[in-house]
């Protein structure tokens, strides 16, 4: 299985037009196929280092707008539609974390290995706010695609093993940057909300 994964990967490599087949892929993860798009992306990287920094863009393009239609799906589907796809101890888990983060659910998720599809999908049938949604959307792939397209540009193949290699611990430190990233947002943006009210007192 996995020889044949990696065979239609490099299949995808030597086609003439991959970097719609990255659209697509990250695109159908974000919404509802299994298959990260990071190993295609690192595959095209490697083949193609100076063109990995658009490989980075377009995956995350496809990722963003892939989320979009995730959204939809569960803002039309609702709760049936996210049971139906997934166990409910998952469900129960993403509702926890959206009623705990609100629509900043969505930019960790899209730091981590967790299914994407779950918080999209999910998103939308929590009825979680969509600006905000595609904001955190766009801001946590991006930051991951374009870091794996960037480190593929400077290093080309000797970055791939190691991204392979660490990419659980990766994702666990993108997370806790994301989130020291959403605190400090949160509380410099509180802060200066007192320091208005006071002025407005004054």
């Amino acid at each position: 299985m996995k020889e044949r994964l990696f065979a239609w990967i490099e299949a995808i490599a030597a086609s003439p037009h991959p970097g719609w087949w990255l659209f697509g892929l990250a695109f159908a993860e974000a919404s509802f196929f299994p298959l990260p798009p990071d190993t295609l992306l690192i595959t095209l990287g490697v083949v193609n280092p100076e063109r990995a920094i658009w490989y980075g863009l377009v995956c995350t393009a496809g990722s963003v707008l892939g989320g979009a239609a995730g959204y939809t799906i569960g803002l039309y589907g609702g709760r049936p539609i996210l049971y139906r796809l997934f166990n409910q101890t998952k469900v129960a888990a993403v509702e926890r974390l959206y009623d705990r983060y609100n629509a900043w659910a969505t930019g960790i998720a899209g730091l981590t290995p967790i299914p994407y599809k779950v918080f999209t999908i999910g998103g939308g049938s929590f009825k979680i706010n969509f600006r905000v949604f595609m904001l955190a959307s766009l801001a946590s792939r991006g930051f991951r695609f374009m870091v794996e397209g960037v480190l593929l540009y400077y290093f080309g193949s000797a970055v791939r093993d190691f991204l392979y290699r660490e990419f659980n611990w990766l994702s666990i430190a993108l997370v806790v940057l994301g989130v020291a990233g959403f605190w400090v947002v949160h509380h410099v943006g509180r802060r200066a909300h007192r320091n208005a009210e006071a002025m407005d007192g004054e």
